[in-house]
């Protein structure tokens, strides 16, 4: 459904399109970075991030929030795009957009309750280090004067806001880039620039079917790698939402959000484009920047396609210099410093899930596969620490054992709550007390059971008491 209410448009114009502008410019080079490792025309990625971002614009659940081409879903197209070619990665994308609209519909974005704030550290962190990694190579390629228009770029940025009146009004961002390109025409400075990135397109994205065959063997090879991107897209976006949220201090709703990805996929695939997500890193420049709406995203992808279709030789006046600053700034705002000031105040448990999700993320460079082995860790930290809060209080006399439980018991701690029984006991009666437990699952109910037969079979009478009313439906579900 198209969102057009129009405080989510016109209720922050000027500073909404000044960071849309910055935003536009500053996915030209990641879309193209991102089309190569995918093993496409630069061109594939550009006219993907126009797609998306202008798609998302109304289609998606969360305003201010950037989707384009991503390099995580680039990784997961290399075989594809080498095996079978461009055509069957259109079609994947068509494809990957409408599981994520189906999953939208069925609510998965629920899902993202399961992933804790260890979680979200982690993955803050681990994005940060990789997109400030990512400027290495341009760094690089830099001589002296690069690096002192990198610095310059850092200081605008920094500094600008707080220059009285203006600073607040106009992104920093956007100053470094009009302030260093106006540098570099008047020095005349030999540095790299934007044009110097690769082949931009001379022509407007048109709808296109993609030429495959229409047959169950296509369907075999795409929906794989479908299955894949479209999981991969909606973890990031939903770990983005998540950010974005907490930036803000709104909240934007998840399941249009997913929903509206897969309708941006869809037509990113029907017009020439790979499939994309959510982007943090732009998204944060863009909130930083001070946008709120969904005009910023739509600016962008529109100022994004006019740049390099109609305005190409622009390009030749924005230094690299200017962009990697940008991308610094997004690293270092991105990382989340007050995790390792309170490094020591977190438990061992909290540091071991976010380290876990920072050292995978960074080996693989898949933030997807460490998202999965944060929610893993934590889950085996969380059931371990119920399991030890399951305790009990024994009380013996010569003809009575009274068993007093507290605690959980569910299936990881049924067989420690059967060891508490001592069953070679000779006594005439044992009541077992659990007024402060819960029984949550089948084998819980089960365990319990295998202990009464026990005693029953050594002719000792059980008694149960102190069950909750939904640990006493569920035993009552399960035997009759």
């Amino acid at each position: 459904m198209l969102k057009l209410k129009k405080d989510e448009w016109f209720s922050n114009i000027r500073t909404d399109v000044l960071a849309g502008l910055v935003v536009g410019l500053a996915l030209i080079p990641e879309s193209i970075a991102f089309s190569a490792i995918a093993g496409v025309d630069p061109q594939v990625g550009l006219y993907a991030s126009f797609c998306i971002a202008v798609s998302i614009a109304f289609f998606g659940g969360r305003p201010a929030m950037i989707s384009a081409a991503t390099g995580a879903m680039a990784l997961l197209m290399i075989t594809l795009v080498k095996t079978h070619g461009l055509q069957y990665l259109l079609a994947a994308t068509v494809l990957t957009g409408i599981i994520q609209v189906i999953a939208g519909y069925f609510q998965v974005a629920k899902l993202m309750r399961f992933v804790s704030q260890a979680v979200v550290y982690g993955f803050l962190n681990a994005l940060a280090i990789l997109i400030f990694v990512a400027q290495v190579p341009e760094m690089a390629k830099m001589d002296s004067l690069g690096y002192l228009f990198m610095a310059l770029g850092l200081a605008i940025i920094y500094l600008f806001p707080f220059i009285p009146k203006i600073g607040k009004a106009i992104p920093s961002p956007l100053i470094c880039i009009i302030v260093l390109s106006l540098l570099a025409l008047g020095l005349g400075a030999d540095m790299r620039t934007v044009s110097d990135l690769g082949h931009f397109p001379d022509t407007l994205p048109i709808f296109l079917i993609p030429d495959i065959p229409l047959n169950f063997e296509t369907l075999q090879i795409i929906f794989p790698y479908a299955i894949t991107l479209a999981t991969v897209g909606l973890l990031e976006t939903m770990m983005t939402t998540t950010v974005i949220n907490e930036v803000t201090g709104t909240e934007g709703d998840r399941h249009q959000e997913c929903r509206g990805q897969g309708y941006a996929n869809i037509i990113s695939g029907f017009m020439g484009g790979m499939a994309g997500c959510a982007m943090i890193g732009q998204s944060i420049i863009n909130v930083s920047s001070g946008a709120r709406t969904r005009l910023s995203t739509l600016v962008a992808g529109v100022f994004l396609l006019c740049l390099v279709v109609f305005f190409k030789d622009w390009l030749a006046y924005v230094p690299m210099a200017a962009l990697v600053a940008i991308m610094v700034m997004v690293s270092f705002t991105t990382f989340q410093w007050g995790a390792i000031k309170q490094f020591n105040k977190h438990t061992p448990a909290f540091n071991i899930v976010m380290l876990a999700v920072v050292l995978v993320v960074l080996a693989t460079h898949n933030l997807a596969l460490g998202v999965f082995v944060g929610v893993l860790l934590s889950a085996l930290f969380i059931i371990n620490q119920l399991e030890s809060s399951v305790k009990v209080s024994v009380d013996h006399t010569n003809t009575h054992s009274n068993y007093t439980i507290s605690g959980q018991i569910f299936f990881s701690s049924a067989d420690k709550f059967y060891q508490f029984f001592d069953f070679n006991r000779a006594v005439q009666q044992v009541t077992i007390d659990l007024s402060h437990a819960h029984i949550w699952d089948i084998t819980s109910v089960n365990m319990l059971n295998t202990v009464v037969e026990k005693f029953e079979q050594q002719s000792i009478s059980v008694k149960l008491i102190g069950l909750n009313e939904a640990s006493a439906t569920l035993i009552d579900r399960v035997n009759n």
